[in-house]
């Protein structure tokens, strides 16, 4: 039979293990996308299928722009010399296009290989 410290130490040990398990698995690595003079760069992304990632995107444009793919389901206004963090759920092997919706004209791609 344990004592009562014996299990409180027993609990913090899970409390510590579960915890450290979800912080890393809550860490996707980050992946840089610029939007400069109308134009993504790097105009395509790649990344590994099957992995989330976080798309950090910077806007060094005078205008805000809106970060959307259908493909992905995601939309997000970047502000003007701003940068924000997408989370992108693990993708299947593919493309996925990418354009600003404020500047339809302003198009990229994400490649999951």
């Amino acid at each position: 039979m344990l004592t009562r410290a014996a299990r409180v130490i027993a609990a913090l040990i899970i409390v510590v293990a579960v915890g450290a398990g979800a912080a890393l698995a809550a860490d996707p690595p980050e992946v840089p996308l610029l939007l400069q003079q109308n134009q993504f760069q790097p105009a395509e992304v790649k990344v590994k299928a099957g992995a989330p990632f976080v798309l950090v995107v910077t806007n060094k444009d005078a205008k805000a722009a809106e970060f959307e793919s259908k493909e992905l389901r995601t939309e997000k206004v970047v502000p003007a010399g701003q940068t924000v963090k997408i989370r992108i759920r693990a993708l299947k092997p593919g493309t996925y296009p990418f354009f600003n919706d404020f500047n339809k004209e302003t198009t990229g791609r994400i490649a999951a290989e």
